[in-house]
């Protein structure tokens, strides 16, 4: 699991609803403090007994008691394995004190957790180019953001390069750097309030080509999926899963 924004029930019911269970995640991997990525992380840390893997600067800014036999820090570019899945970890662009993306690898699958990016940087792109799935943030559209009612220092914050990424630079993620594998783009961390999903899909479906594109929703659980593997040079495939599994 990447981050735990909400509660330890709404997680659990959700999880329920799509018939998964709790029992079967083997660690939790925080990518920064912000609230709406750890409001659940100590609750499930402790019910669970899940191990949680978070960088001193995080812990510490975030003001997280978890018991310490759980903590596991790590390093940019470290290898970390759990059970079959190999995470790496890669510092990104974001107003926190020690953010990180993830990309999580298994039986031959690459898929990356990529949201919370003020502007794409070389290891985003690296990464990106070997993605058979990927959720990539579509923060906010332009306009919209341009002509809201946030103050502007918020508006700075949000467009800065240590934000969030925009519609059209995802967009450009998308178009210049995925690979003929990509057979599952997840658009998410859509903004309540300077962004829609309907913006979303008209401005991504013209150009999905071989690549299934879902917006993610902000309100409730998303489907599961099942990604087939294979060389990067080859189309992949996805297609929905009834039963239980990750990614892989």
């Amino acid at each position: 699991m990447v981050d735990a924004g909400i509660s330890c029930r709404e997680t659990d019911k959700r999880m329920a609803r799509l018939g998964l269970s709790m029992e079967k995640v083997k660690a939790l991997f925080v990518s920064h403090e912000h609230s709406d990525h750890i409001r659940g992380v100590e609750v499930l840390a402790k019910k669970y007994r899940l191990p949680v893997y978070i960088t001193e600067k995080t812990l510490v800014s975030g003001k997280l008691k978890i018991d310490p036999s759980l903590l596991y820090s790590f390093e940019a570019h470290e290898e970390i394995t759990v059970g079959g899945l190999t995470v790496v970890p890669f510092n990104k662009r974001h107003d926190a004190a020690d953010p990180y993306s993830f990309t999580i690898s298994g039986n031959g699958v690459n898929v990356g957790v990529y949201t919370d990016i003020g502007a794409p940087c070389e290891h985003l792109l690296r990464h990106f180019k070997k993605c058979h799935a990927a959720f990539l943030e579509a923060n906010y559209d332009e306009q919209m953001l341009q002509e809201g009612n946030y103050p502007y220092y918020l508006k700075r914050r949000i467009s800065g390069g240590h934000g969030h990424l925009s519609n059209r630079q995802a967009l450009d993620v998308f178009l210049r750097h995925r690979s003929s594998s990509l057979s599952l783009l997840l658009l998410a961390h859509l903004s309540k309030n300077n962004n829609t999903p309907e913006l979303v899909n008209e401005l991504f479906s013209p150009h999905a080509g071989s690549t299934t594109i879902v917006v993610a929703s902000r309100y409730g659980e998303m489907p599961v999926y099942e990604i087939s593997g294979g060389p990067l040079s080859e189309t992949g495939h996805v297609r929905l899963k009834a039963e239980q599994m990750s990614l892989f």
